[in-house]
Formats: structure tokens, C-alpha cells, sequence
């Protein structure tokens, strides 16, 4: 039963893909919309905490499904590289702060998951699909830099390479970063 609901949300979510091909807004040098959500463990977070810091901002779908569980573990395994460059890895999606504290728990995810249970942030950031009763979050990314500043919006993001991807970028924006 639990795989075959999997498989079903799956299904909708690919041919909910296929009719949200609209053009999205430019996000860069925008200034991020703040946001207070609450992560896997019950604690708080807010952008504006983040200033003087790098920050990527990732939202994506749903818990435990093939490519969020792929980006997600990506993210994992190169924690330690982002950590070196003080890199803050925010996760979001608008599942509960239960299915994120199992997702994390299950894949052993070293970064703050926040739930968007209310969908506002994901509003905010233009990223959310509402189809009725199938509503989620894209799949996209949001580098902020130390003054709040969107510097590059990840419009259309390869779960399977993203962490990879932001590595190889992110010392290139960081280096033209000046406040």
C-alpha cells in the first residue's frame, strides 16, 4: 500500500509537471522574501537570521519520493564542502515537520528541512503548484547572498547533480560578491 501511494503521487506529479510550464518571474539580485519556518526538529528559522551569510535556499516536492530523496542524500554527502565555504542549506517543502523529521531521520540528512505546511513561502517564492487537490512545491533553488540578495535562481534543477552543480558555481558567485 505505501509504495503503491508513492507510485500514484508520483504519476500525478509528472503529468501535473507536463501543464505547469509557465514562465516564472527573474528573480535575480531581488531581494530574498524573508520567512520564519519551522524545521525536522522543531526549531526555528529565519532568512533575515542569515545575514552576512551565503545561503541556498532549495525547495522541492515531497518526502521520500525517487528525486527529492536523490537531491536530498546529494546535499548530504556534500554538507561538509558547503560548510567549508559557510554555506547555510536550507531545505523547503510544504510537507509536515513529521514527514520531514522521518525523511531526515531515514537518510541521515545533516541540514535543516522546514516545512511550508501553510504554503505561504512557497507562494512568496513563486514556486508552488496548486492543481486542486495535488498542490507541492517546484523543484527550484534560491543562492542568497550575505546582504539577502537573490545573486542566481535555479529555475529548472537536475536532482541528480544540483548539489555538484551549486559547488562548481558557488565559488564563482562568491568570488564577483562584493558589498
Amino acid at each position: 500500500m505505501y509504495f503503491q501511494k508513492h507510485i500514484l503521487w508520483f504519476f500525478m506529479l509528472v503529468i501535473a509537471l507536463c501543464f505547469t510550464q509557465a514562465q516564472a518571474k527573474n528573480w535575480t539580485s531581488a531581494i530574498a522574501p524573508d520567512f520564519k519556518l519551522e524545521d525536522q526538529n522543531h526549531k526555528f528559522h529565519q532568512l533575515k537570521d542569515y545575514r552576512g551569510q551565503w545561503v541556498v535556499v532549495y525547495f522541492y516536492p515531497k518526502d521520500d519520493t525517487p528525486g527529492c530523496t536523490t537531491e536530498a542524500k546529494n546535499f548530504r554527502d556534500a554538507q561538509q564542502q558547503f560548510n567549508k565555504m559557510k554555506i547555510q542549506l536550507l531545505g523547503i517543502s510544504i510537507d509536515s515537520i513529521k514527514s520531514h523529521k522521518t525523511f531526515a531521520e531515514v537518510y541521515k540528512l545533516n541540514f535543516p528541512i522546514l516545512s511550508d505546511s501553510d504554503k505561504k513561502v512557497s507562494k512568496l517564492y513563486d514556486v508552488l503548484v496548486d492543481l486542486g487537490p495535488i498542490e507541492y512545491a517546484k523543484r527550484q533553488t534560491f543562492i542568497i547572498d550575505p546582504d539577502g540578495v537573490i545573486v542566481k535562481h535555479y529555475e529548472s534543477v537536475n536532482a541528480e547533480q544540483h548539489a555538484a552543480q551549486l559547488l562548481k558555481d558557488l565559488p564563482e558567485l562568491m568570488k564577483n560578491y562584493s558589498s
